[in-house]
């Protein structure tokens, strides 16, 4: 009987684990190499929402949904773009996405549980439900990773042991700064964790870290036959088809001229820092095609550098009542509670509102702090610039301060009512719900700016490991060459393959599902070769 060949799975994040999991249960061998020390990727780093219409999970709580409406939601997040929507793709992930879940979740990876109260992103948009389509894992107890626990990697955002409903409760800034509990992981961590849990149950991954692949290797007619990858310890070489499950490319400043057109002074990134776009690298290598995927349309958060180490810090401050965010002329310009409003009048080519500006004053201070400066304390020397009046504190930024004064005066007589006719913060469920203050009435995003000293910041958009554009795939997961044919023994899952599935759409927990959905795909085809 021939020897089945090894899978080799380039990426130690979720979707990666997943395909290596679904591969081993279905008879491979398989080699994961992650170039971090620790596994868990973006994923890890991530809330841990996977948005899946029509799911077993909300069925069994009551909620109707059905795949019509869900594709219909879709179609309707898409539609700037249509020409970047994989139609195919799309219904593909939708219909796969329920049984994949039900999936994992049989094999004993996870356990869903419902996020509830979670409304969709767009309200309006035809086919958008109040709650049902986003899940997640049930807390997790790390200890059963025996000695993998310290090969975990542990989200810096999300405190391990909360919950949503804690956040929902407390809100999220004041469960950030809760203390972590002793064993249990939760949020994207913990999905994470179950995944692994299951894979070392199997005896049946090797598990590289510190092993960046640097190529991959072809036969004689330029068949993919496996990868490359340095470690530790020299060179490795692993034979059989590789799947690509890296994330993308925020930490590449050339990938992100390319894709993005941003410098590095205007971004930034709360993914791990070995995110630099391989995936991308190795699919050119092979004859892969490559997405666009407009700069307007990729997931990214308002943020700064954090005022220790080489990374970046990103709260709900932002989005909290008593804060606003401006453009150098001292005018708001979105709603800057909500990335999917800021971040097209930023990267915009044409009329960019950069560099961009967040302004607070002394009641946000108190009540929020920023980042991993408690509330009340002093932030971090150098960080923060701060003033007694908004005239003197515009001039200190570099933003016209009479102009900024005037526009927090208008700003304000419409926050203490808990409204915003100029740009409608305050008005999108998700935000209210995920990054407002729940005891803040009567808008948890709204608060006037009125007690002195006032304070600001330059701000940069950070990246979140979904850089939308990426290595171009069919509705299954396979790398296609720009005239569309198969590459031969190479897949891509998870957010290295282009965002075409739901175009220039998003949702959050739209990259996730897609993950899972893909690696259930790939590992099922896999499995099923002699």
């Amino acid at each position: 009987m021939a020897v089945r060949e090894r899978v080799i799975v380039v990426g130690g994040g979720l979707s990666g684990l997943a395909t290596a999991l679904g591969a081993a249960l279905g008879g491979r061998a398989v080699t994961v190499f992650e170039s971090a020390d620790r596994l868990g990727g973006a994923a890890a780093y991530s809330g841990g929402q996977v948005w899946v219409g029509a799911n077993h999970v909300a069925a069994r709580a009551g909620i109707d949904d059905d795949l019509q409406r869900a594709e219909s939601y879709v179609h309707g997040i898409a539609h700037d773009h249509p020409d970047l929507l994989d139609e195919q793709a799309m219904r593909r992930w939708l219909t796969a996405a329920p049984q994949a879940i039900r999936y994992w979740e049989d094999v004993g990876a996870v356990r869903w549980t419902l996020i509830e109260g979670l409304a969709d992103y767009h309200a309006d948009v035809p086919g958008a439900l109040p709650a049902g389509r986003y899940l997640t894992g049930e807390p997790f107890g790390a200890e059963s990773l025996g000695e993998w626990r310290d090969r975990l990697q542990v989200s810096p955002y999300f405190r391990m042991g909360t919950t949503y409903a804690d956040l929902f409760a407390k809100g999220r800034r004041r469960t950030a700064a809760a203390a972590d509990a002793a064993d249990v992981v939760t949020f994207g961590t913990g999905l994470v964790a179950g995944f692994l849990a299951r894979i070392l149950a199997t005896e049946a991954v090797e598990i590289l870290v510190s092993h960046r692949v640097n190529q991959l290797l072809f036969d004689g007619d330029g068949r993919v036959i496996g990868a490359e990858a340095d470690g530790p310890d020299g060179r490795v070489q692993r034979h059989g088809p590789v799947v690509l499950a890296t994330s993308t490319y925020d930490w590449d400043a050339d990938l992100v001229r390319r894709f993005v057109g941003l410098e590095p002074e205007d971004i930034g990134s709360m993914a791990p820092e070995t995110l630099r776009g391989d995936a991308i690298r190795l699919a050119e290598s092979a004859g892969g095609a490559i997405t666009t995927i407009p700069a307007s349309s990729v997931p990214m958060v308002p943020g700064w550098r954090a005022p220790t180490a080489t990374g970046y810090e990103n709260g709900p401050e932002y989005a909290m009542p008593h804060a606003i965010m401006v453009d150098r002329a001292g005018c708001r310009f979105c709603d800057d509670s909500y990335w999917p409003s800021i971040v097209p009048r930023v990267v915009d080519q044409h009329d960019p509102h950069r560099p961009f500006f967040l302004v607070w004053d002394e009641q946000h201070r108190r009540k929020y702090g920023l980042g991993s400066t408690p509330p009340g304390e002093d932030y971090p020397e150098g960080m923060v610039t701060s003033a007694l009046t908004l005239p003197e504190l515009g001039a200190a930024l570099g933003i016209d301060g009479d102009q900024l004064a005037a526009t927090v005066e208008t700003f304000n007589a419409h926050a203490v009512r808990g409204e915003d006719p100029a740009f409608g913060r305050g008005s999108i469920e998700f935000i209210r719900r995920f990054s407002g203050d729940p005891g803040h009435e009567p808008n948890p995003l709204l608060g006037p700016l009125t007690d002195a000293p006032f304070h600001g910041m330059r701000l940069r958009l950070l990246g979140v490991g979904i850089g939308s554009s990426g290595v171009r795939t069919d509705a299954d997961g396979h790398v296609v060459d720009p005239q569309g044919s198969v590459v031969e023994n190479l897949y891509a899952v998870g957010s290295c393959a282009a965002t075409t599935t739901f175009g220039s759409g998003y949702n959050s927990g739209f990259a996730l599902s897609r993950g899972l959905t893909l690696a259930h795909l790939v590992a099922d085809e896999l499995s099923a070769l002699p």
